[in-house]
């Protein structure tokens, strides 16, 4: 699983990670991310197609109004990248409990 590094890059801009982070529990219009996130709607316009040429969002036309929500696909990519890392992980604590209980046992 290669994941494409830009999406780092654009998740490391502190706006667009609140705005993902926003939109995590919600869809909303760019309006309303603006304000709930407190910044001016060309800025998160911009941000948002940003967000969206990175596949992290997904924009939703409805009527007269567009709405953002997140791109279940990328969060599946990143998911599966970090299930790696997790499970070395995993392992590593696993291996110190144990030695940690035998170095108990022994003492």
């Amino acid at each position: 699983m290669t994941i494409n590094p830009a999406i780092f890059n654009t998740l490391g801009e502190p706006n667009r990670l609140n705005i993902v982070e926003l939109l995590s529990k919600n869809p909303y219009t760019v309006n309303q991310i603006a304000e709930k996130l407190k910044l001016n709607q060309p800025q998160t316009s911009k941000h948002l197609k940003i967000l969206a040429d990175a596949g992290i969002v997904e924009v939703k036309p409805i009527k007269n109004k567009r709405i953002y929500n997140l791109s279940p696909k990328v969060f599946k990519d990143l998911d599966a990248w970090l299930e790696k890392y997790r499970n070395l992980w995993e392992d590593r604590l696993e291996r110190l409990e144990k030695m940690l209980e035998k170095t108990k046992r022994d003492k």
